[in-house]
């Protein structure tokens, strides 16, 4: 928390009033313009503390009228009545004078944006832009002269819009970016926009005239009239982020405008603002969007321009403001969310803007967004006020002086159970513990610091030091000296203050008794503590020493340390505090940016050794050695809602000296946006951490809590309290923070977890229980129970239990509830230990010790809502049960409705009962239960309900009460038609009942009329209303009795199995009829009785019908009967089926054979029996399908022929089937997965019949099945074929050769059974090649030696196998070509004749062309004879004079 100090500006003139301030933006300059009667006005500019700055004042003989600084530079501009403008350089100390253009008062000053001009405006509306230099000094003509005729009123500049970045850009475009490049490109390209410059200069404004109208002067000078309004504009606004002017005039009339870029305005909202019109108004816009007016009113008022909302904010009389006191003036620090208002009485009200995200905010309404201040408190009538300056300070006009407000850090110190806190600069609040008392202590100086004791408080402001006696209830000044040490403690009658490289040991009066002294190399003492009787000093050079204060004399307890040798790398020593023995310190570290770092080192005097203890550690590194002897306690990582913290203060325990505690603040440096993401309101708050520190266990977490919202900051702990410094003016939360004692108003204490409850306990049970939390904590329970056993107070035992709820350890709770005695207590803690979650067992325990928000909360928590509502019913928080019932335990909802009806009737409220009866759906019981003593209302309420059920109960009250037409009529809105027949046939109006009962059709209605004519023995009648009943059985009885045999079937048909059976006995015995009895046997599923009756009387169509129902799951015997009994009649499929159905496998087959049954594809399934049937052995199995194959065989249905023998295992026999359907595909597919010799060499030979010689494929199986069937001397015999059809079909003697060779290998390799035979066959082939290769080789060598061709082939006639291999023509029709080419015409005619010889007339053009034929016989002069020519020629020719001679007779016939 900060107060506010005020410094008083120190102004030469005493006898001139302050009219004009204004803070530069950034520098704490403060420029005051003044009036004064005797010398006119003057300007002044004053440092932060109310510093005067002699040098550049500037006093004239009339008034100053407007001030503007600089935006950066410490250069102020100000406007005087005469029209003169003046520009103080506070750097350089200088006035320039700008070249006088104006004669009238200046109206209108300011900057532009970035500084470079300054716009000038007077009364008679001259309006002039000038440049400024880095001076302050005009540069050249002015700008813009621009004449208005009225006087002008206020100038808002418009900052330059964004331009693009060029530099990123260029960076771009040199690295190849096309679209940079074409942006930069645009005037050659000759298309698109130019490139945004923006307004570099920013010198586009607006400016108002008092005649209402608003003008745009663009930054090249141009002026336009935007828009008028209907009177003096009092405050122009301009908001950058959405280009919107806001105008507000003098009547209070806002508008926002809409602004183009070339300065045209769009009336976007008017409205009336309320408000007190005449008094001169401060308006504002804070957060871009928010307007607040000050208007001379108790209140300042709020336009939300997003929102579209107001609101208002007033002080408050319990913070020290006077009723009707009013709001002048109004100024905003958003660094600080700050909003300061002055008001007439001189006094400065603060509102705080809410922390936290945005949401949450946004959330808020108006008002709550806003939290009031302490006010601070000045004298005279506040006319102005302003936040400025990078430091954020107030300036404050009051007519008569300024003042200028600056924060500090409020002051507070506990000791010894007396806490101090300073109220406002002056003012401190002090607060006894022991007594209870408060007292406020008034300090006639500035204060920087106070300390403490049971005895005396001290102030200290770093110039002087002031001691306060406490005696009673007052306080006495003791001393005050001149001190210029900015620390200081007091222990006993001592003070001790620092100089350099000393501490002085001083007596109240301030004489130095004793100095501690330190060498060079230790540094200057600047930390101070003093914590029982031990002083612990640190110096700036992070050494720290720890003396003993327990004698007359200071001595050295622990020597000189080096920080920077016990924690290498960590920086510099903020804070040093020990403990109650001096033999601990603990340290806050200082980072080299001066931020506290997150670490707090602690060092064990007597161990030496120390650990570090950092709040963000991250979790899983364990326990790392820094060096010898030194340790990280990671015991705060499983406390994420800590990790972005970092401590702000530390104490010991002022007795014990295991306790530490600290503040944990949140961190306030940069962060990314993931982490605040992560920032939940937990994460946000100040928590307080206290710590048990033990050379056995380290630092042991003993709580954690955050720091109640009423509390300011902690102040320190002396077990069993934590002492904390409240907020001003927060009303203490003592309901909420259960055990916070309320002591005062300015200090507050809160017992310790474990105390709660305890009280001011004494000496012995206060350790006893700290030590129980110490081996709670270290997790030592024997321990923990040895330390608290001796306690007999039952107060004790009830606190350490509810403690048990706060830590949830219910096996604590039932040793605290048996000391307690408290057996039912301990009876409900036992029987909750079958709920599963923890929390759940907890909260029994937290009802039984009266904790009930507790208990409703850890309800929540574990999500246990039917746990939740049955506790808001025994509490009776009845509309929270229902309400967790609706939202949570909807399967409870109705249970609950009812138990809140019982409750509601129990105590006497019956409407509200009745409704929730409804709800809960046991109105129609528990109604009638509930109004039966008040019959009327249970009447109109029946009536009211129109529910049957209810009617039907009221209409049963009725008969028991004997009032049969009202019984009637309100069965019969209740649609009870069996009530109506009773009712009406007790009347004995049966004929009404026959009626009713027909009508509806209803079951038992019916049947009670039935019964009523059966004894009246109106028979037909009763069978009717026994057949609308559905009662079959009463109808068949009364039938069989009455003789009534054809009504009889039909009931009998409609009815059950049973009655079926019991009418087809009766049809039997009769002996007539005897089909409806087959008929009645067949329904009711007696198929034996029914076939046996059938083939008695030979009833075929009956049969019929049966054998149709029968399945597998009939008697075989009877399925049996009735195949022969089809076969007799030469139904031989039905018979059939049924012989299948009755797996009658070889007699159904034998049936097919002798009757010659074609066997359909469903037929061979049904016969085909599973594998793991158990009806058949396998060997039979198979036979039955061999045997079901043959007949398909026979019947010509080879692949289903295919399928049983492949199913009965013989493969053979399903290749030889397959191979008489002719299906290669599926013969291929079959030798494929056979993989049997026989059948591969099956498959072969088939496809050797094909046509393979046109189809690869073919031949590539079949090469393939022989090969795999190992059947070579079949492979060499087709290889054989090939070559001969390579010879005969296309002259191809080379794949000839080829195949042959093949030939040969595969029959060399094959074991044939005939040895001989083989060799015969493989000489055979050797010549058949020998001769081919010869034929081949002559035809090789003709092109190189023709006469070696001819005679090679001409031996090659003449050799004896020379028919078996090489065809006559092809040899001699290749000598006849030969002797051609070379002109022998008598060599090569006497081949052909050799040719013509062996070869048929018609082949011969096969050998030899036509034109051969020709060219030989004109060689010898021999015509061509007849049988030469070619058949197909004469053919063609005859062919031709047929058609010729056909053509001719048409013509010829008339």
């Amino acid at each position: 928390m900060a107060v506010y100090v005020d410094h008083r500006t120190e102004a030469p003139d005493s006898v001139a009033s302050p009219s004009h301030i204004a803070w530069h933006p950034l520098h704490p300059l403060l420029a005051v313009a003044s009036i004064s009667t005797a010398s006119g006005g003057c300007v002044d500019i004053y440092l932060e503390q109310g510093e005067h700055v002699s040098d550049v004042r500037v006093e004239r003989s009339f008034q100053v009228t407007s001030l503007s600084w600089h935006p950066s530079r410490p250069i102020l501009a100000a406007g005087w009545e005469t029209g003169e403008v003046v520009i103080l350089n506070k750097q350089d100390k200088e006035h320039h004078a700008v070249p006088p253009t104006h004669n009238a008062k200046i109206t209108v000053l300011n900057w532009s944006t970035n500084g470079t001009c300054l716009v000038a405006g007077d009364r008679h509306g001259v309006l002039v832009v000038w440049r400024m230099d880095q001076r302050g000094r005009v540069q050249g003509p002015a700008l813009l002269k621009q004449e208005y005729g009225k006087c002008l009123s206020h100038c808002v500049f418009r900052p330059p819009p964004p331009g693009e970045d060029f530099v990123q850009l260029a960076k771009a475009a040199v690295g190849g970016d096309e679209k940079a490049l074409d942006m930069f490109n645009w005037r050659k390209a000759g298309t698109g926009a130019p490139l945004k410059m923006g307004l570099q200069e920013g010198l586009s404004f607006f400016i108002t005239l008092t005649d209402g109208s608003v003008h745009y002067v663009s930054e090249k000078g141009k002026t336009r009239h935007v828009l008028s309004t209907d009177s003096l504009v009092q405050k122009l606004l301009f908001m950058e982020e959405r280009d919107v002017l806001v105008v507000i005039t003098e009547n209070l009339q806002l508008s926002l405008q809409a602004i183009t870029l070339e300065g045209e305005a769009e009336e976007l909202m008017k409205v009336k603002l309320s408000g007190k019109i005449g008094h001169s108004a401060d308006i504002i816009l804070i957060d871009h969007s928010l307007v607040v007016t000050a208007l001379g009113e108790t209140v300042i008022r709020f336009w939300d321009l997003d929102r579209d909302e107001n609101y208002v904010l007033s002080p408050d009389v319990q913070f020290g403001f006077e009723g009707g006191e009013c709001i002048n003036c109004v100024s905003y620090c958003s660094a600080k969310g700050l909003l300061a208002a002055g008001t007439n009485k001189g006094r400065i009200a603060m509102w705080r803007k809410a922390a936290g995200s945005d949401q949450s905010i946004w959330a808020l309404e108006g008002k709550e967004k806003w939290k009031l201040q302490a006010p601070t408190e000045l004298e005279g009538n506040v006319t102005q006020i302003k936040w400025g300056s990078r430091k954020n300070l107030l300036a404050v006009n009051n007519i008569s002086s300024v003042v200028i407000l600056s924060e500090q850090a409020m002051s507070s110190h506990f000791h010894q159970q007396v806490a101090v806190v300073q109220v406002s600069p002056n003012l401190f609040n002090v607060t006894f513990f022991s007594t209870g008392k408060t007292h406020s202590l008034h300090v006639d100086m500035n204060v920087n610091g106070v300390f403490t004791t049971k005895d005396a408080v001290v102030f200290w402001n770093g110039k002087q030091v002031t001691v306060f006696e406490c005696s009673g209830d007052t306080f006495r000044s003791t001393g005050s000296f001149v001190c210029d040490s900015p620390v200081l403690s007091v222990h006993g009658e001592n003070l001790y203050t620092i100089e350099p490289y000393r501490v002085q040991v001083r007596t109240w009066q301030g004489t130095v008794k004793q100095l501690l002294v330190f060498s060079e190399a230790e540094g200057n003492p600047c930390l101070l503590d003093v914590c029982g009787n031990f002083l612990a000093v640190g110096t700036d050079l992070a050494h720290f020493k720890i003396f003993d204060l327990s004698r007359r004399e200071a001595k050295v307890h622990c020597n000189s340390k080096n920080f920077s040798e016990l924690f290498p790398g960590l920086g510099g020593i903020a804070s040093v505090k020990c403990n109650a023995n001096g033999n601990k310190v603990s340290i806050l570290v200082s980072k080299a940016d001066g931020n506290i770092d997150s670490k707090i080192c602690f060092y064990d005097v007597e161990m030496d050794k120390v650990t570090v203890l950092d709040f963000k550690a991250e979790q899983g590194n364990g326990r790392e050695k820094l060096s010898s002897g030194q340790g990280i306690d990671k015991s705060l990582v499983e406390y994420p809602e800590l990790h972005s913290h970092i401590p702000a203060c530390h104490f010991w325990d002022q007795s014990e000296p295991r306790l530490f505690v600290c503040e944990a603040v949140t961190e306030t440096g940069p962060q990314s946006p993931d982490q605040k993401k992560n920032q939940t309101e937990s994460t946000m708050d100040d928590w307080i951490v206290s710590f048990f520190s033990t050379e056995e266990h380290g630092l042991l977490l003993q709580d954690s809590f955050p720091l109640p919202s009423s509390y300011q900051v902690l102040l320190g702990m002396e077990v069993p309290h934590y002492y904390f410094a409240k907020k001003l003016g927060e009303a203490e939360k003592g309901q909420a923070e259960s055990g916070s004692i309320k002591v005062s108003q300015m200090a507050a204490r809160r017992p310790m977890r474990d105390f709660i409850g305890l009280g001011d306990c004494d000496k012995t049970t206060r350790d006893a229980m700290l030590n129980f939390s110490f081996y709670l904590t270290a997790g030592d329970m024997d321990e923990a129970f040895k330390s608290i056993k001796l306690i007999k107070s039952e107060a004790v035992w009830e606190s350490m239990a509810r403690m048990c709820v706060k830590t949830q350890r219910l096996d604590v709770a039932k040793i605290c509830l048996g000391n307690m005695g408290h057996a039912r207590g301990a009876k409900a803690l036992r029987e909750a230990e079958q709920e599963p979650e923890q929390e759940a067992r907890v909260a029994v325990l937290a009802i039984q010790l009266g904790m009930l928000e507790d208990a409703e909360r850890l309800y929540k928590a574990c999500k246990r809502y039917d746990l939740l509502n049955k506790f808001y019913q025994a509490s009776n928080q009845w509309q929270k049960a229902i309400e967790t019932a609706e939202a949570h335990d909807r399967v409870h909802l109705r249970t609950t409705y009812y138990n809140y009806a019982k409750h509601l009737e129990a105590t006497g409220e019956q409407s509200l009962a009745l409704t929730h009866y409804e709800k809960s759906d046991t109105h129609r019981f528990e109604v009638p239960r509930m109004l039966s003593e008040d019959l009327q209302a249970l009447e109109n309420y029946v009536n009211k309900m129109k529910d049957k059920s209810l009617w039907k109960w009221w209409a049963q009250y009725l008969e028991s009460q004997s009032d049969m037409e009202s019984a009637l009529k309100y069965y019969a809105l209740a649609e009870d038609y069996f009530s109506l027949v009773r009712v009406h046939c007790f009347q004995g109006n049966i004929q009404k009942a026959a009626e009713i009962a027909n009508e509806t059709g209803n079951w038992a209605a019916s049947y009670h009329l039935a019964r009523q004519y059966e004894s009246r023995d109106e028979i037909k009648q009763a069978v009717h209303f026994y057949t609308r009943a559905q009662a079959f059985n009463n109808a068949i009885r009364l039938c069989k009795e009455n003789n009534l045999d054809d009504q009889l079937m039909n009931l009998a048909l409609l009815s059950s199995p049973e009655d079926m059976i019991e009418a087809a006995c009766y049809y039997e015995e009769k002996g007539e009829q005897m089909d409806r009895a087959v008929m009645l046997y067949h329904k009711a599923g007696h198929f034996s009785k029914a076939l046996e009756l059938a083939f008695a009387t030979q009833q075929f169509g009956a049969l019929q019908l049966i054998a149709e129902d029968l399945d597998e799951k009939s008697d075989p015997a009877l399925l049996a009967r009735c195949s022969d009994f089809f076969i007799e009649h030469a139904q031989y499929e039905k018979a059939m089926e049924l012989l299948l159905t009755a797996k009658k496998y070889h007699e159904a087959l034998q049936l097919c054979l002798k009757q010659n049954l074609t066997i359909t594809e469903e037929m061979a399934e049904k016969m085909t029996v599973s594998k793991d049937s158990k009806d058949l052995s396998e060997e039979s199995r198979r036979e039955l399908l061999e045997q079901i194959a043959d007949c398909c065989m026979r019947q010509g249905n080879y692949h289903m022929a295919t399928k049983k023998y492949t199913q009965a295992g013989n493969k053979l026999k399903a290749m030889r089937a397959l191979l008489k359907s002719g299906d290669t595909e599926k013969i291929v597919f079959f030798a494929g997965v056979s993989r049997q010799r026989e059948i591969y060499i099956m498959a072969a030979n088939y496809l050797q019949s094909l046509d393979w010689c046109k189809d690869p494929e073919i031949m590539k199986n079949i090469i393939s099945f022989y090969t795999k069937g190992k059947a070579l001397d079949l492979l060499a015999g087709f290889y054989d074929a090939c070559a001969q059809v390579e010879i005969d079909e296309y002259h191809n003697y080379e794949k000839a050769q080829g195949a042959l060779t093949e030939a040969y290998k595969c029959l060399s390799k094959a074991k044939t059974r005939s040895p001989l035979e083989q060799e015969s066959k493989l000489a055979h082939l050797q010549s058949k090649m020998t001769l081919i290769k010869r034929f081949i080789h002559a035809r090789r060598v003709y092109f190189e030696d023709p006469k070696e061709a001819v005679r090679q082939c001409e031996l090659l006639l003449a050799e004896q196998d020379f028919d078996n291999a090489i065809r006559h023509g092809d040899v001699l029709g290749f000598l006849v070509e030969h002797y051609v080419q070379v002109e022998e015409f008598h060599m090569a005619y006497q081949y052909l004749e050799e040719m013509q010889k062996r070869i048929p007339p018609m082949n011969l053009t096969y050998y030899v062309t036509q034109q051969t034929i020709e060219a030989v016989h004109r060689g010898v002069g021999i015509p061509v004879s007849q049988t030469l020519v070619p058949e197909q020629i004469c053919h063609s020719s005859m062919g031709n004079k047929e058609v010729e001679e056909e053509v001719a007779d048409e013509a010829e016939d008339p």
